[in-house]
């Protein structure tokens, strides 16, 4: 029975991963810890339960990555993403301390497992949970419960006290009524607000209402919200997330990794007047299927097609719903509601400006089109071969860049640049400060995992002082 009569050191809210790497480092230093998650205990977790892996820094290869992944190379990765968009300190930071991660999780019971194969080819920069995310997550739960840290379901955050940039207390609902805890140190851990689509839509208009969200429908972005009114500092466009291409026949939440599509690099891509929008082949599709989302939301409708063939049919991890399907491609245009002449001009169009070349996803290869705008600059190969196949795709937000601006320590800064007294940050809540725009595969697990750890630590140690 959690009392809530005590004064707990650490207060941490959010139930995903980098709310329990922090709850769970704040434990082992030796504080007194309460977990306040606001999903009910099934969905505890957060996009956490959607996840399937992490990407860290590693100087060899280990029994589960195939080779090394400098620091180096993990941030000229990150630039690239970001397009230099990044406070280098904290990010340079970030990836140093991921080397340990990597050792550190699995000391609290997360398992890996050998590297997914398919497009996403990741074996040598990210590892994977051995069971995913829900597995991962259950791990940190239980070492949590071993640990003694008090955890609270259903337990949604309507207030926060906070008097010079100092945290004193938090009111939450419990049952049909409310409760209030206070604390000697807050972490924020709760995520963005993907969820809130009136919010969404302060900033992206009403093609929001046409947005899926891939994960949790509880990331609504109150404790976010209350931060910044309370003069905690901000970070981040609002208007930049991790956003993808999913399945337009996937739920308004919560459809995950499975509604995923990363069949785009083996044929077109076209909006709803079946003409071509972006080179499908710029760059290795880990650094370039979290861009997918904000292209799709630029097109009439909010909606696009993935078309392609026979020979690509089996080249890609099958997602939840099936490919539509027809013998031509005027039968596949009316399944698909576009105007026929129009889709088998784009096709046709497309073949002509093909060259022959060595296909292979996994590398940047030389099959590519001449004379074609825009172009694919690699791995396009003719779509010829019945029968011809597409996925309807929409776009997918994971979670939103807008948060609270950090130090080192993951220690908020409030308005007047002071850093606070007592309140720290870890995971989607902060990711602003690393990711200005853009994404790469497994890196918002990092973010959650280290800024976590560095969160749980700093808290318990600012309690005990």
């Amino acid at each position: 029975m959690v009392d809530l009569t005590r004064k707990y050191d650490v207060l941490v809210i959010g139930g995903g991963n980098a709310a329990l790497c922090a709850a769970i480092s704040a434990a082992r230093d030796g504080a007194s810890v309460l977990v306040l998650e606001a999903a009910p205990k099934f969905y505890r977790g957060g996009n956490t339960r959607h996840t399937r892996n992490m990407r860290c820094a590693h100087d060899a290869a280990t029994e589960i990555l195939t080779g090394p992944y400098t620091e180096e190379e993990f941030w000229e990765d990150l630039v690239r993403v970001t397009g230099g968009k990044t406070d280098e300190e904290l990010a340079r930071h970030m990836i140093r301390e991921s080397k340990d991660i990597l050792h550190w999780i699995v000391q609290q019971g997360v398992r890996w497992q050998p590297s997914l194969g398919g497009t996403l080819s990741l074996g040598r920069t990210n590892s994977f949970f051995l069971g995913g995310g829900r597995a991962m997550l259950n791990a940190l739960y239980l070492t949590a419960e071993q640990l003694g840290i008090d955890v609270l379901y259903d337990a949604e955050v309507m207030d926060i006290d906070i008097a010079d940039g100092m945290f004193l207390s938090a009111t939450f609902t419990r049952g049909e009524g409310r409760a209030t805890v206070k604390a000697s140190a807050l972490v924020a851990a709760c995520g963005g607000f993907e969820a809130n689509i009136e919010w969404l839509k302060q900033y992206w208009g009403e093609i929001a209402d046409n947005f899926l969200i891939r994960g949790t429908p509880y990331n609504r972005g109150a404790v976010l919200k209350l931060l910044l009114d309370k003069g905690v500092q901000e970070i981040g466009d609002p208007t930049q997330c991790h956003a993808v291409a999913i399945d337009a026949r996937a739920p308004k939440f919560d459809g995950g990794i499975i509604t995923r599509h990363d069949s785009v690099v083996f044929g077109i891509v076209v909006n709803r007047d079946a003409q071509r929008f972006y080179d499908e082949g710029e760059d290795i599709w880990p650094k370039r299927y979290a861009i997918w989302g904000r292209l799709v939301a630029a097109q009439p409708g909010q909606i696009a097609y993935i078309i392609f063939d026979a020979s690509s049919r089996n080249s890609f991890m099958p997602t939840l719903f099936p490919p539509i399907e027809a013998l031509t491609v005027a039968g596949l245009a009316e399944k698909l509601e576009l105007d026929a002449a129009a889709l088998e001009k784009t096709i046709a169009g497309f073949n002509a400006a093909v060259r022959p070349g060595t296909f292979d996803h996994t590398i940047l290869d030389d099959c590519r089109t001449e004379g074609l705008t825009p172009p694919k600059t690699h791995w396009a190969r003719r779509i010829e071969t019945p029968p011809y196949y597409a996925y309807p795709v929409r776009p997918g937000i994971t979670f939103t860049y807008l948060g609270t601006r950090v130090n080192k320590q993951a220690r908020m800064l409030m308005k007047d640049g002071k850093p606070s007294a007592n309140m720290f940050a870890a995971g989607e809540i902060m990711s602003g400060n690393v990711l200005g725009q853009g994404y790469a595969a497994g890196m918002g697990m990092t973010i959650g995992s280290v800024f976590g750890r560095i969160a749980g630590q700093e808290a318990a140690r600012n309690a005990r002082n």
